[in-house]
């Protein structure tokens, strides 16, 4: 499980540097091309690379690694003193579920499913929000998840800022170097990540309350409206670079995380 869980954060690691690096150009270039800011624009990115049909086998692999890895945290308690907490396995069991969706997308879009993988995060959320309007009481679910999801972005941020991930790391073994460029890249990529969260849950409060799905966004259409701020294109610059250094944070996890 130990090679699994890093090549899983290394996958992850590439996927944000490539929304990152998309991001940038959205800042200073305009619709970019009509590229999309988020995982399906990432993994049209990299299809378009040299040995990318490859590269995205190699990427969805490495992600059901991470699923697999989840997997055995919520079985038999992940790593670290309070690892085997009920609340620790149910949040490995819930990252389970969620890589393993990703994975799925992943491996989809590489076999020829096209609108797998690289499928529109605003128009799914558009989609997902339109169906859940209709229901009985729908306008509540939307607020409430939308609520729930500008939390856990405040919360990424907030323990990102206070370095938690350090607990995780193997910060004996870093040299002093490299451990004071791990926690530059978790605290600004940790906090970049919480603050698109947050800012798409307020996107998804505001839709429910003008009962319009529209109002949702996606990663793209979230990154997209740091743009039309006041020094927009510079705002997302930073953003971007948050993310893409999250992803190479990721990186870092891949080498020193205590699995």
């Amino acid at each position: 499980m130990t090679a699994a869980g890093r090549a899983g954060f290394a996958a992850r690691g590439l996927i944000y540097v490539l929304v990152g690096v998309i991001s940038l150009e959205i800042a200073f270039g305009g619709g970019s091309g009509g590229k999309q800011a988020d995982r399906g624009g990432a993994l049209t990115e990299l299809a378009g690379k040299p040995l990318g049909s490859a590269m995205l086998w190699v990427v969805g692999l490495a992600l059901a690694g991470m699923a697999l890895w989840r997997l055995s945290e919520a079985v038999v308690g992940a790593a670290g003193p309070d690892g085997t907490k009920l609340s620790k396995r149910a949040a490995s069991a819930g990252r389970f579920v969620f890589y393993a969706f990703v994975s799925y997308s992943v491996l989809s879009y590489a076999a020829g499913d096209k609108g797998s993988g690289s499928g529109s995060s605003d128009q799914n959320t558009d989609d997902v929000t339109a169906m859940v309007l209709k229901w009985p009481a729908g306008e509540w679910l939307v607020g409430i998840a939308g609520a729930g999801v500008v939390i856990a972005g405040l919360w990424i941020a907030v323990r990102a800022a206070q370095k938690k991930f350090r607990k995780h790391l193997r910060t004996g073994e870093m040299s002093p170097r490299t451990e004071r460029v791990t926690d530059l890249l978790g605290v600004t990529g940790g906090a970049a990540r919480g603050i698109v969260f947050a800012v798409a849950g307020v996107f998804a409060i505001i839709a429910a309350v003008q009962h319009q799905p529209g109002k949702a966004k996606g990663m793209d259409d979230t990154l997209r409206s740091f743009r039309d701020l006041p020094a927009g294109p510079w705002l997302l610059a930073l953003i971007a670079l948050g993310l893409a250094a999250f992803g190479v944070f990721s990186w870092f996890m891949a080498r020193w995380r205590r699995i």
